[in-house]
């Protein structure tokens, strides 16, 4: 009797093993899924729950959906319409403006400009953010602008939208040509009264500002700009103090009561001990009273070896974590983590912090006009505040913030508007030589004896 029974306990235990060794094969599998799909830290976004819980769901299927205070962007799919929104390379953090960059940007909506060597129409007011539909109308139904001529003046004034609204083209003393937008189209005219420039000298003292000062002495806002243009890279115009002083020589042509012209000779700005000059060559540009450039050259790509480009400069790019058009204001340099990251030119880094999508991010202003972003970076090795020098190193690359793969962001921005960093016109340090130079100091001779205090 006792045998039967432990027969029977046997054939039981043998009858229930499959199914613990059967339980045992799923919890692994389930256990290997998990691991398998880990969770991506870099592409999750919290969404704080309140005890109020509020969900809005739209019929568009790539619309963010609202919980509580949070946002759920939807991966994948598209949308009935391709419609822009924000980059995945949107930093949290915003470059503060002051006074100094609403007069580079000629806030008033009028601007004037000495043609330079190696400008184009085309590329000048695209570089103030003239509306691109207005540039190439005037561009192309006008052919005769394409005959600007270093030295010549030109002005321009838009809505506040940046739509052109008028442009004027002073190809002699006596001779203007202006465009006028009618409707949807330019309107030519001409005007040929003589006139007859004159030169005037304004001198003034730091009181307070350069720019409350220099208005206070008459110049005007645009005046004001292409001095601080001209210094930009020798003089930092925020750090006058009290008692400094300048001295300003202008050539002035006026239409009536109406300033038509104005253009900078010369100019001299005396800080503490140092002085510093801007004078105007024969080329349009700017120089010493040496003769030795006034601008910075910038590397073209900020890093030791030139990488492949995984993405290029795309307004309407389709962003590959969101599945949507956004624009995508930089190139993406396919670089391993830890590649170091170097500063195209000298500045001011203004911005080295984590910064939402961006992940580890640095921002450096050069100059007045330019400014560089570095972006999804593994470790940042600069300040806010410090001065960095044209190829040093600033940090490592990495994949930090809302990013697919190791990678370099890097952006360029003239007048705060993203440019193509691959193809934008840069400035180029070049001083005068031969008899080029030798003419410029017999002009300096001249001017310099004017702008004494």
């Amino acid at each position: 009797m006792a045998s039967k029974i432990e027969s029977s306990d046997t054939e039981k235990n043998k009858f229930n093993f499959p199914y613990f060794s059967l339980l045992g094969v799923l919890l692994v599998v389930i256990l290997f899924t998990v691991l398998w799909h880990p969770l991506n830290l870099d592409r999750t976004v919290y969404v704080p729950l309140t005890p109020q819980v509020e969900t809005t769901v739209t019929d568009n299927i790539n619309s963010p959906v609202v919980v509580g205070d949070g946002r759920i962007e939807v991966v994948g799919g598209k949308s009935k319409t391709d419609q822009i929104t924000e980059s995945s390379d949107v930093p949290e953090d915003e470059i503060v403006k002051d006074e100094l960059d609403d007069i580079i940007e000629d806030k008033g909506n009028t601007v004037q400009y000495t043609v330079a060597r190696g400008d184009t129409l085309h590329d000048i007011l695209l570089r103030y953010n003239v509306n691109r539909r207005d540039v190439y109308q005037l561009t192309t139904n006008f052919k005769q602008l394409a005959n600007l001529r270093i030295g010549q003046q030109i002005s321009w004034t838009t809505d506040d939208s940046r739509n052109l609204q008028s442009f004027s083209w002073i190809i002699s003393s006596n001779n203007i040509r202006i465009y006028e937008k009618s409707g949807n189209k330019f309107i030519e005219s001409s005007e040929t009264i003589e006139v007859v420039p004159k030169n005037v000298v304004i001198k003034g003292d730091i009181k307070t500002s350069f720019i409350a000062d220099a208005r206070k002495s008459g110049l005007t806002s645009s005046e004001i700009g292409i001095i601080t243009r001209a210094l930009q890279w020798r003089l930092d115009f925020r750090r006058l103090k009290v008692g400094d002083k300048f001295s300003v020589i202008l050539s002035r042509e006026v239409h009536g009561k109406r300033l038509a012209n104005s253009q900078l000779i010369g100019v001299r700005i005396k800080n503490g001990s140092k002085d510093y000059y801007a004078i105007l060559a024969d080329d349009g540009k700017f120089y010493d009273i040496n003769g030795g450039s006034l601008s910075q050259s910038f590397f073209r790509y900020p890093l030791a070896k030139q990488a492949r480009v995984s993405s290029g400069f795309n307004p309407r790019r389709l962003n590959p974590v969101t599945g949507i058009v956004t624009p995508h204001n930089g190139v993406d340099f396919a670089v391993s983590r830890g590649t170091p990251v170097l500063s195209v030119g000298n500045g001011e880094v203004v911005i080295a912090k984590y910064s939402g999508s961006a992940g580890n991010y640095i921002a450096i202003r050069h100059g007045r006009q330019y400014m560089t972003t570095y972006m999804h970076l593994d470790k940042i090795l600069v300040k806010p505040g410090q001065q960095v020098k044209q190829g040093d190193k600033i940090g490592l690359s990495g994949n930090t913030g809302r990013s697919t793969g190791p990678h370099l962001h890097f952006e360029l921005h003239i007048n705060n508007k993203p440019v193509n960093p691959l193809t934008a016109s840069l400035p180029i340090s070049e001083g005068l030589t031969g008899k080029s130079k030798k003419a410029f100091l017999s002009k300096v001779k001249n001017i310099r004896s004017q702008l004494n205090f």
